[in-house]
């Protein structure tokens, strides 16, 4: 297994964890005529989809999930509404104004605030007996084992552009015998992808290798999340910013994400039923009314994909070149 060269934003930093103190279902958090709260009443309206045996098992579950902005803060949320007793999540981030369109934790209180500490207060909220780990620094090579130890799932809630720990951390899942899945918005679409630690690997799946440059993968993570790309047919590229790292997204998109990771959450930490694994891939665009389930034969390898990565790619580099005309003086 080949070494990862990381950024030094992403390598040089050590990790930093909190915990989150348990507090007990019986003791209050607030106003002392606060009703009393109890996990088995708080999840009862689950059963009929999941029986008492199987709340128990996700009762003792553990979660890991990166990022808590746009995608990652409601997937911890649907999860925790599911009744998920365990998390690990990770965030350097702060809440910023430019959050506000679509991160479940972006309000004027959190402006400023860190997103994973938030988002811990936020699940806590929810399921006061979770026990939380947090992770404020950014993850990488240093600290991914640590990061996903004990994890009975891993999800993918990175921002879009960050390539380097997602393929450390969707490596380190498969090597540990952990099933991952990413699972985010593209224009007004949900795009989804499970992976099998025993099946087509994150990296076999985007074609991606150490050799290639940020460009070259990031066109590859792009082509190969959303393979039928349908929000072509109303997305402006011209608003992807690669060097701001800024990209156009909605709420309802994220939303979207967070119910179908839910749901594949629910199939592998249960086995209730068959999860269709990478090369696998699916897209839900409710705004074209459109639901994909597609098989990639030989992921971004696939002649159709290739062609594809070579059109965006040229595609991105001719935009950069281009020199921005002055306005004429008002």
């Amino acid at each position: 297994m080949s070494q990862e060269t990381q950024p030094a934003d992403w390598s040089s930093r050590s990790y930093g964890e909190t915990s989150v103190p348990v507090v007990p279902a019986s003791t209050p958090t607030g106003k002392a005529d606060r009703p009393s709260w109890s996990y088995e009443e708080a999840f009862l309206r689950n059963r009929g989809l999941i029986s008492p045996e199987e709340q128990q098992r996700l009762r003792n579950s553990r979660v890991a999930i990166v990022g808590m902005g746009g995608v990652g803060g409601i997937h911890l949320v649907t999860l925790a509404r599911l009744g998920i007793g365990r998390f690990t999540i990770a965030d350097p981030d702060v809440f910023e104004t430019v959050n506000f369109n679509r991160q479940y934790g972006a309000t004027l209180p959190n402006l400023g605030r860190r997103k994973a500490d938030v988002m811990a207060e936020i699940a806590r909220d929810i399921n006061p007996e979770a026990e939380i780990h947090v992770f404020t620094d950014p993850i990488g090579p240093a600290n991914a084992g640590h990061f996903l130890e004990n994890a009975d799932l891993f999800i993918d809630g990175l921002d879009f552009f960050q390539i380097d720990a997602r393929r450390v951390l969707f490596r380190l899942a498969a090597s540990q015998g952990t099933y991952s899945i990413t699972a985010g918005p593209v224009g007004f679409s949900a795009i989804w992808i499970v992976f099998a630690p025993d099946g087509m690997s994150f990296d076999k799946y985007f074609d991606m290798s150490n050799d290639m440059g940020y460009l070259e993968q990031i066109v590859a993570f792009g082509v190969g999340v959303a393979p039928k790309a349908t929000q072509r047919s109303y997305m402006d590229l011209e608003a992807l910013d690669i060097e701001s790292r800024a990209a156009p997204s909605t709420a309802m998109a994220c939303q979207l994400a967070a119910g179908a990771m839910g749901c594949e959450a629910v199939k592998i930490l249960l086995g209730k039923r068959r999860v269709k694994v990478a090369p696998y891939y699916h897209q839900f665009d409710p705004f074209l009314g459109r639901f994909i389930c597609g098989r990639l034969w030989g992921g971004n390898q696939h002649p159709l994909q290739r062609l594809k990565r070579w059109w965006l790619t040229r595609y991105l580099r001719r935009r950069a070149a281009r020199q921005p005309i002055p306005e004429k003086p008002s």
